[in-house]
């Protein structure tokens, strides 16, 4: 698992029993995350948006107003946003869809974007673009991390080794990072996450149908079932 730990621990937890039973675990963080010390000023925001579970986080650690409405990317973030104290409402499943979906809510504004120092879909600026003024603040790094000893050891050996990769970034640094000969069968959550890939060796690369962890759940499956027909059949080590 190449998340943040909370986070791969939620993911492997929402896979099936009999899909768990089937595998071993290996922990390999490719991000690590650190929250700013900074001074968020919100007083003049009329709403937050979350584009991650990791900027609610931050947001919370900082003790960002919680009077204010949060419209969030995604169910993980949704609900840490309400968890931590927000009326946080999901507007979409991508920050696409989130874009989409608050300019024909048309929200109060200005609204601010509580992000990492990396974020991809430039949502304040197509927002604003398109008449609903919206800020934007870094309030977290995101710190690229080498394969875990573990990991390293797993990619020398010959059994499969199933990466599920959640990111572009996250992506290209395992490009970068992995050196192994072990079987590689990559799930991707989107085609941005799964074009640095293709510079590997692998056996399959499965892309999600969309960008959710629902269907990246169903892409590992899938995975796993590939490899299991793969090795038991006839004439497989």
């Amino acid at each position: 698992m190449t998340r943040p730990r909370a986070a791969s621990d939620r993911f492997v937890a929402q896979l099936p029993d009999h899909i768990r039973s089937q595998v071993a675990v290996i922990h390999s963080p490719l991000l690590k995350i650190e929250p700013l010390t900074v001074a968020v000023e919100s007083d003049e925001s009329a709403g937050l948006i979350f584009s991650s579970a990791n900027g609610v986080n931050a947001a919370a650690l900082l003790n960002v107003d919680r009077c204010l409405p949060a419209y969030c990317v995604g169910p993980a973030t949704t609900q840490a946003a309400q968890d931590a104290g927000w009326d946080a409402q999901m507007r979409g499943a991508t920050a696409q869809e989130l874009v989409a979906n608050l300019l024909k809510l048309r929200p109060r504004s200005p609204l601010l974007h509580l992000r990492g120092e990396h974020s991809r879909g430039n949502v304040a600026e197509r927002l604003t673009e398109s008449g609903l003024t919206t800020r934007e603040q870094p309030i977290y790094r995101q710190q690229l991390l080498p394969l875990s000893d573990e990991a390293s050891q797993a990619a020398e050996d010959n059994q499969p080794i199933i990466a599920p990769l959640f990111s572009p970034r996250t992506a290209r640094h395992f490009a970068d990072v992995w050196a192994g000969s072990a079987p590689l069968w990559l799930a991707a959550i989107s085609e941005a996450a799964a074009e640095p890939l293709k510079t590997l060796r692998f056996e399959r690369l499965k892309i999600a149908d969309e960008p959710t962890p629902d269907k990246m759940q169903k892409a590992v499956k899938k995975l796993l079932n590939h490899v299991m027909r793969v090795e038991s059949a006839p004439g497989a080590d």
